[in-house]
Formats: structure tokens, C-alpha cells, sequence
């Protein structure tokens, strides 16, 4: 009775207003340093491009990491992973490419949980849309981490994304990456009219999965061959129907994720386009069935085989606490010594912008304002 009363008092502490501008700060504060840092590190990359690479991912780690704590020690979830253990050891000492299905609001944040606990976070690569070089600190982190924006235009964006992967493949660290084949998350809009398309095109239909975008795929594959060594096909699930957000995450609500990966050697993927296509589609038709099995028994096929949490995010996060909240309580102290009606009106509005970027932040990941593919005035054209 005892412990679920203090369970009640911390998961009340958690969910305190105060207490997720204090986080955003330290989010925001730390994130702009390191930016800073990252700039610094232009000359460098005339001097020694390799040292400039390695020293950026662990700054890009010093920020990640702390979205990743939140996951795993703010909020406590948990999360499961099915997996081949002959594979397993393989996990973070090769390149690859991790195919990952876009149902959720933080399925972005279990793939860098992921990377986190096999030491490739700070040098994961991701195919990301435009819009967000233009969110702070994460954005503007990618682009010293040589992530790939686009357009969604294929013309314009297929020779950009062929230079850039063909520049890691003089990468100095093992890195994996990225890829949500569906283009954007699935809604039940969206599915209905990718069906549609599949329908047209002769394709078996998914249940749980819009169809995959194949180009995309294709030209990320040509271009890692003979630097990634595997495709590694990710299926996630939540327990308990439970559909996590970044909101809920930051109330300190604890979610239970299942995730389920198969290593395929890259060498064998076919090279011929039409080929590569056929044999994606084929992969979504059995990622579909394991998410059949899952809506069936509550768990992936096979054995459990589950990294544990790394320190390393807990305690970077600490280290920005402990070096941001001290001069922001003196300022307030400062400021309320002061009795300025007018310093005072300015820290409250600064405050409330403080929420308003975090709440636009974190806008950027939710279902609703992911792209337009799947709304009827856009024409759909899943290659």
C-alpha cells in the first residue's frame, strides 16, 4: 500500500507542467551548446574530415540521448526485443539498414532506443523530411551528422540521396541506417487509400501497413552495397493496443514495447530494380503477418533476446541539470529579489514561449501533422 502511494506521488511529480519547462530548457539550453560546438568544428573538417565525423557523433549524441532517457528512465518503458540470437551478436558492429513500420508516434524514438542499447546512436542516419532541418537543435544537429533531407520530390531527391550515401561509405563508425519505407505513418485515411492503389496495381493488401515506397528502398540499398552488410526488418507493437506519445512520455506514462528484427544479408536483395521492388513488397506481406501474430497472441514469433539500458543516456542528461538549472534558479532568484513587475511580466512570457516551442516541437512527431501522402487531394504514387 506503502509503494503505491509514493508510485502515486512520483507519477503526480512527473506529470507537473513546471517540471516539463524545466526539461525543455535544459533540452533547448544544452542543444543550442552543442550546436555551437558543432559549428566549431567546420574548420576541423578541412584538417581531418574523419576526427571532424567522430567527434560530431558523440555531440550529436549528447543530445539524442536525452530523448532516449526520457523513454527509458523518465517515463521507465520498457521495451522487448524478438530477435535470431546467432543475429544478435552482430547487432551494433556492422552497418545496416533498418527497416522500420511507422505506426506510432514515438516509433521514431524506439528505433533510437534501439540504436542506444547497441552503441550507434550518436552515428545513426535517418531519411528525413525537410520541414524538419528547420526544427531547432534536432535539425540543425542533423546537418553535421550528414542526414539526408528531402523534398519528397523524386525527381529532385534521387541523385541527392545516391551523393549522400555514397559519402559514407568512407564513414569512420559503424552506423545504421534509418528507413520508414511507407513514406509517412499510418492512419486509417491513409490506409484505405494506399489499398486502393493496391488494388490497382495488382498487389496483395496489407492489414496493418500502407504500401512500402520501393524506390526509395531500392536506391538506398544500391548505394550502401559493399558498405552496409544487412537489412535489418523491424516490426513494433505496442501492448495492450496502447498508442504512445510524446505528451504521455513527458507525464512519465509507462509503455511496454515489442520489437521484433530479422537480419538479412544485403547481398542477398536482388540489384535489378523491379526485383527489389517485388522482393519489398514480399517483406511488408510478412511484416504484416507477424503483426497478425501479434494481434493474436500479444508477442512476435520467436525468442527473446533483449539488450539492457545503457547509463550513458541517464547520465549525460544529469550532467545538463546539474549544469543548466543553477544559473536559471539564481536568475529567478535575481529576478524575484528584484520585485521589477516588468522583469517579472518578461520571465512569465518568456516561459510561456518556452511551452509554446516545445508544444510545436513535439507537434513535428504527432500522426496529424504527419505529410499529406494519403489525403484524397493528393494523388498517390507509392514507387
Amino acid at each position: 500500500m506503502e509503494f503505491n502511494s509514493k508510485m502515486g506521488i512520483l507519477q503526480l511529480l512527473k506529470s507537473q507542467f513546471v517540471l516539463h519547462l524545466l526539461m525543455v530548457y535544459v533540452f533547448m539550453a544544452s542543444g543550442i551548446i552543442v550546436n555551437l560546438l558543432q559549428i566549431c568544428t567546420l574548420p576541423l573538417w578541412l584538417v581531418n574530415k574523419k576526427l571532424a565525423r567522430k567527434v560530431n557523433v558523440r555531440l550529436g549524441y549528447c543530445i539524442m540521448s536525452q530523448i532516449v532517457a526520457v523513454l527509458e528512465w523518465w517515463s521507465a518503458t520498457e521495451c522487448t526485443l524478438y530477435t535470431d540470437p546467432e543475429s544478435y551478436p552482430l547487432y551494433g558492429n556492422e552497418n545496416a539498414i533498418v527497416v522500420l513500420n511507422h505506426n506510432f508516434e514515438i516509433d521514431f524514438l524506439c528505433g533510437w532506443t534501439f540504436c542506444d542499447r547497441f552503441g550507434v546512436l550518436g552515428s545513426s542516419k535517418v531519411l528525413a523530411k525537410k520541414e524538419l532541418a528547420y526544427v531547432p537543435v534536432i535539425g540543425w544537429m542533423w546537418y553535421f551528422l550528414e542526414i539526408v533531407f528531402c523534398k519528397r520530390k523524386w525527381e529532385e531527391d534521387r541523385q541527392t540521396v545516391a551523393e549522400s550515401l555514397q559519402n559514407l561509405h568512407d564513414y569512420p563508425e559503424n552506423f545504421w541506417f534509418l528507413l520508414f519505407c511507407e513514406g509517412t505513418r499510418f492512419t486509417l485515411k491513409k490506409h484505405k487509400l494506399s489499398m486502393q492503389v493496391a488494388e490497382s496495381k495488382g498487389l496483395p493488401k496489407l492489414k496493418y501497413h500502407l504500401l512500402p515506397r520501393t524506390k526509395g528502398f531500392w536506391v538506398t540499398v544500391q548505394n550502401l552495397r559493399g558498405n552496409a552488410a544487412a537489412v535489418y526488418d523491424s516490426t513494433l507493437n505496442f501492448r495492450n493496443n496502447e498508442a504512445p506519445s510524446l505528451l504521455g512520455l513527458l507525464n512519465g506514462k509507462k509503455y511496454h514495447a515489442d520489437l521484433y528484427v530479422r537480419r538479412i544479408p544485403l547481398d542477398t536483395i536482388p540489384e535489378g530494380e523491379a526485383e527489389c521492388a517485388s522482393w519489398l513488397h514480399k517483406l511488408y506481406q510478412e511484416k504484416d503477418s507477424f503483426q497478425e501474430h501479434y494481434a493474436q497472441t500479444g508477442k512476435f514469433p520467436g525468442p527473446i533476446k533483449s539488450p539492457p539500458r545503457r547509463p550513458w543516456s541517464l547520465i549525460i542528461w544529469i550532467f545538463w541539470f546539474c549544469l543548466l538549472l543553477f544559473p536559471l534558479f539564481r536568475v529567478f532568484a535575481q529576478l524575484a529579489h528584484s520585485g521589477s513587475v516588468l522583469t517579472i511580466l518578461t520571465t512569465v512570457a518568456l516561459c510561456i514561449a518556452v511551452s509554446l516551442v516545445a508544444r510545436w516541437m513535439i507537434g513535428q512527431t504527432e500522426i496529424n501533422r504527419g505529410s499529406s501522402y494519403g489525403n484524397a487531394k493528393v494523388s498517390i504514387n507509392n514507387n
